[in-house]
């Protein structure tokens, strides 16, 4: 089985786990109109840590009070049955074609607060069951029984499916792993979401190595007193290789805001 650490439970006081919660009181304030409920998960490629992110965040969330529900939009190779140990008989693809009612389907998890929902029986034909009408009216269901949704979707450059599911959602996260995603493909990512009207609310710098010697610092996003937001960076010194992945994910992420 895949191992996929939640650090948030494992060593909810580590720097990391930490870097979780501030994402998560970084999504509550970035938008002041309208609050973000529904939030989908992506990547330009496969591997960059967007379902540790998503579980990761779920997590948070919860423990925040909020009522969370975790959902794995990846029918294709899906992950988050095996991060929670839970069963992937019955899912999301099993509801959408009435194969399955709500309460079958969806599992509480160990988390007060949290609960998921997996993929379920792969589909034939995974893009067209995310497009239609029955996912929209569900994730709007949803809406009413739950402060936030978190949605896990494929990566966005091999398939549709993330650029579909966004369009039902308040906001995105993309997902870019350091000296690992192409600054082609990141971006090339970000201009499909755009290209569907996804609200890009961030991006996620992932798998930094801090241990590395040499270096210690990350990135997060602040406000200014007038409500601006700006990006603030503290660090020390970094090799190139680090200088170069931190410097192109200053220029993506200015570009989504």
């Amino acid at each position: 089985m895949e191992n996929i650490d939640i650090i948030t439970i494992k060593n909810p006081r580590s720097p990391i786990a930490e870097s979780y919660r501030t994402l998560r009181t970084n999504i509550q304030f970035s938008s002041f109109d309208k609050k973000i409920q529904t939030i989908v998960i992506t990547s330009s490629g496969p591997s960059e840590g967007k379902s540790t992110t998503s579980s990761n965040l779920a997590v948070v969330m919860a423990q925040n009070g909020n009522k969370t529900i975790l959902i794995d939009c990846d029918q294709r190779k899906p992950k988050l049955h095996k991060v929670f140990l839970t069963s992937n008989q019955k899912g999301l693809s099993d509801l959408l074609v009435g194969n399955s009612v709500f309460e079958e389907a969806v599992e509480k998890t160990e988390i007060e607060n949290l609960d998921i929902l997996t993929s379920g029986t792969r589909p034939p034909n995974p893009s067209e069951l995310l497009a239609s009408t029955k996912m929209k009216n569900f994730i709007e269901n949803l809406r009413e029984k739950y402060d936030c949704i978190i949605i896990d979707t494929p990566p966005v450059i091999a398939v549709t499916d993330a650029q579909i599911v966004s369009r039902y959602a308040d906001g995105c996260l993309l997902v870019v792993a350091s000296a690992q995603a192409e600054r082609e493909a990141a971006m090339k990512a970000k201009e499909l979401l755009v290209k569907v009207d996804a609200k890009i609310i961030g991006v996620v710098l992932n798998k930094l190595d801090i241990k590395e010697k040499g270096y210690y610092g990350y990135y997060y996003t602040d406000y200014s007193d007038e409500g601006e937001k700006k990006t603030v960076k503290r660090r020390s010194r970094k090799n190139k290789k680090q200088r170069l992945s931190l410097s192109f994910f200053s220029r993506l992420k200015k570009s989504v805001n």
